[in-house]
């Protein structure tokens, strides 16, 4: 295969996940849609197709070659090796008051959504299994480990763990990969009817997830962008997705799984982000910033971290 078909097959894996976005981008500054509109299809995608797209995906792979403890194991390792590098340089170049939202801002990434969808469109359903199987790792240790940055530097806003802790047990992603595991673990089979149902209703979450996002992008947030938004931009979309993923191919990580991780680890900062930051008293101008920076990035950061890779025959 030749750098162009390895560059083609890569423009097939992001563009439609991208265009998706720009989409919704454009359709918001249409007026086809609204702020009351984003915000019910978030929580339906949160709340509802979400999860039964993590159940659908995991109870029909066979987690025999799905399943490895020591995937899950290595990528909160790098979550923790990332946040920790993120901090290092944050206490050493940001300014005290700024540390937590820069943190957060640069290791936190949109792994449920834009993570998610690329990994179905590079693997297919293989993909989508393997990165549901991680989103419960990431929802564990996104949430732990940017309350902890937050709290450092924002202290008059401390964290009620015992709250957090009871979020997080009771978040429908979580839930739907504790029900998954063991329905295919156990090879149950569920009625045809009811997972062609199921299979319409999940259908819903990729397309609807990224207008979503696209419809939230702020172009004046971009504009407005400082020093501080790039420098957390760059560490969250070039530094840290290429250390992270040289580790897991040192770890002897390769195909699909070095794949999925590196558009996990290569992911735009999340949204949710955004909101913690809020609830918190911080810099949430400073995050709207990272995130609009990031996901427009992130076509090409993504695009040519996956043409590499391919081209290395890593993935």
């Amino acid at each position: 295969m030749t750098p162009v078909d390895v560059f083609l097959g890569t423009l097939e894996v992001t563009l439609p996940v991208f265009a998706m976005v720009f989409i919704g981008f454009g359709l918001k500054r249409l007026r086809w849609i609204d702020q009351a509109f984003v915000s019910t299809a978030s929580q339906l995608v949160f709340r509802g197709t979400l999860p039964v797209l993590i159940f659908l995906s995991i109870t029909e792979a066979d987690l025999d070659a799905t399943l490895n403890p020591w995937l899950l194991v290595f990528f909160a390792l790098a979550t923790l090796g990332s946040f920790l590098t993120a901090w290092g340089w944050a206490s050493r170049r940001v300014p005290r008051a700024e540390r937590g939202v820069y943190v957060q801002g640069s290791f936190r990434g949109n792994c449920g959504i834009v993570g998610l969808a690329l990994a179905a469109g590079m693997y297919g359903d293989a993909g989508l299994s393997t990165g549901g199987l991680l989103l419960g790792v990431v929802i564990l240790t996104y949430n732990a480990l940017s309350v902890v940055a937050l709290t450092t530097y924002q202290e008059a806003h401390k964290a009620d763990w015992r709250h957090i802790a009871s979020h997080i047990v009771r978040n429908p992603l979580i839930l739907a990969v504790a029900v998954a595991v063991p329905v295919a673990a156990l090879e149950w089979r569920l009625p045809g009817w009811l997972m062609t149902s199921g299979d319409y209703f999940a259908s819903l979450t990729l397309p609807l997830a990224l207008i979503c996002i696209g419809a939230t992008l702020s172009l004046e947030a971009f504009r407005a962008s400082g020093g501080l938004a790039l420098s957390a931009s760059l560490m969250k979309m070039v530094a840290l997705p290429a250390l992270a993923t040289t580790a897991a191919w040192l770890a002897g990580f390769e195909g699909r799984e070095l794949g999925v991780m590196f558009l996990f680890f290569a992911s735009p900062t999340a949204a949710a982000a955004f909101v913690m930051v809020k609830a918190m008293g911080g810099n949430a101008a400073l995050t709207a910033n990272i995130i609009a920076i990031t996901t427009f990035a992130s076509l090409f950061t993504i695009s040519v971290g996956i043409f590499l890779l391919r081209l290395a025959g890593l993935a």
